[in-house]
């Protein structure tokens, strides 16, 4: 069965048929801590459907080989579905050519690609980086370290108590120095969908470039580089219904050329001596050594998954999700959600009083609930709601009402154990 036709509706069935998505998940019938499994930790890892699985066991059984240097049957095969991945991740995401996606192992190394390819060649001393609070620390830490070894300048975007940005003082950090804006598209700890379309568009008009960090986006909307205009986009493919282990750099061709690499060996050269080497062109200049074939091609299947889905069906369903759970939990006691933007993604982050998250997260396990405590490797936004960690239950399109009903009954069950 094709992940077209695993999902494909018949005349007169209900808009979004979540039973038949989750028949295509093998993991959601399982029981790993003696309860049917409530997965909702999808902001860090999304499951993995059936259609992924088999494409990439025959992808191991059939396929494996070296890819782009061999002339024999089995390299050309490899190397013609890795291509055909690339070319469904450029349509994916909207790119204009294909060779501006890059393959990476993941949205930190995207960024991190682009820090060292870019920033370290066009930022220099007195130079200025805009980021915003709402970052992940893969997308601060790199730019941390660029500024200490140029000697540039961070600043940073405030947000209100919603969780949403102050464009007016992002609009006021912009200086003759600004030279990079790094913004999340969406907020891995509370969900805020920033407006990056205007602020990109409010950059350029500076001439300055915008790298987004689409992670938490991706996943869950229709992206479009086109209509957004970003200079580069960074994802995973873990988050995406695909492997761990892959992600993607959509970079614009013409930045793409003028960096300079990331990591040196083989496949990213023309020609070596030891008097001078020659890059290959763009996108196998940044991708030195053997890629993570077999991760591309399987997240090559989980676009095609989703694309028979719909992105824009997965929109609905998860908003409904997100609306639903966030009624239930504003109308509980003790119960305080963090984040409350206008614009949001699946993402409920909350803390309940008297009760260390880590806590929450522990008990609801017993019950098969799975959501992700801690900080979620976004300390600003933690010290920003003056909390040192949250309770994140975090959505997908294969996630139910009723699931959204055994989240509230568990924090009832917390409580009553706790208060």
């Amino acid at each position: 069965m094709s992940a077209r036709q695993s999902v494909l509706k018949p005349a007169g069935a209900s808009a979004f048929d979540v039973a038949r998505i989750r028949a295509d998940f093998p993991i959601l019938a399982t029981k790993p801590a003696g309860k049917p499994l409530i997965y909702l930790d999808n902001a860090a890892s999304s499951q993995m459907p059936q259609q992924v699985i088999d494409r990439l066991v025959r992808y191991q059984n059939t396929q494996h080989a070296n890819i782009h240097r061999a002339v024999h049957t089995l390299s050309e095969i490899a190397t013609a579905e890795y291509e055909e991945a690339r070319r469904k991740l450029a349509r994916f995401i909207n790119a204009r050519e294909e060779r501006e996606v890059i393959f990476t192992s993941g949205t930190t190394e995207s960024i991190n690609l682009a820090m060292h390819g870019w920033g370290r060649k066009f930022i220099g001393a007195g130079d200025e980086i805009v980021l915003t609070t709402l970052e992940h620390h893969s997308n601060i830490v790199p730019w941390q370290m660029l500024a200490e070894e140029k000697g540039a300048t961070i600043r940073v975007v405030p947000i209100d108590d919603a969780g949403e940005l102050l464009l007016d003082e992002y609009e006021k950090l912009f200086s003759e120095r600004t030279k990079l804006v790094g913004v999340t598209h969406v907020s891995n700890a509370l969900g805020t969908v920033n407006p990056v379309k205007r602020m990109i568009a409010y950059a350029h008009a500076r001439g300055v470039p915008v790298l987004v960090d689409g992670a938490q986006a991706a996943p869950h909307m229709t992206v479009d580089m086109q209509d957004l205009d970003c200079d580069f986009y960074a994802f995973s493919g873990h988050k995406l219904c695909g492997p761990t282990g892959i992600g993607i750099l959509y970079g614009k061709a013409a930045l793409l050329e003028r960096m300079q690499p990331f990591k040196g060996g083989g496949d990213m050269i023309l020609s070596v001596s030891f008097e001078k080497t020659v890059y290959n062109v763009i996108p196998q200049k940044f991708e030195a050594g053997t890629p993570p074939i077999a991760a591309a091609i399987g997240l090559g299947a989980a676009v095609d998954y989703l694309t028979g889905v719909g992105m824009d069906a997965i929109a609905a369903h998860e908003r409904a999700l997100l609306d639903y759970a966030t009624q239930k939990l504003a109308g509980m006691a003790g119960v305080r959600i963090i984040g409350t933007a206008a614009e949001k993604a699946a993402v409920l982050s909350f803390t309940l009083a008297g009760v260390h998250p880590h806590d929450v997260g522990t008990l609801l396990n017993q019950d098969g609930v799975a959501v992700r405590t801690g900080h979620h490797c976004a300390q600003p936004v933690m010290q920003r709601f003056k909390v040192p960690a949250t309770s994140r239950a975090s959505f997908a399109f294969y996630n139910t009402m009723a699931e959204v009903d055994a989240l509230a009954a568990g924090i009832v069950k917390v409580q009553e154990v706790f208060c």
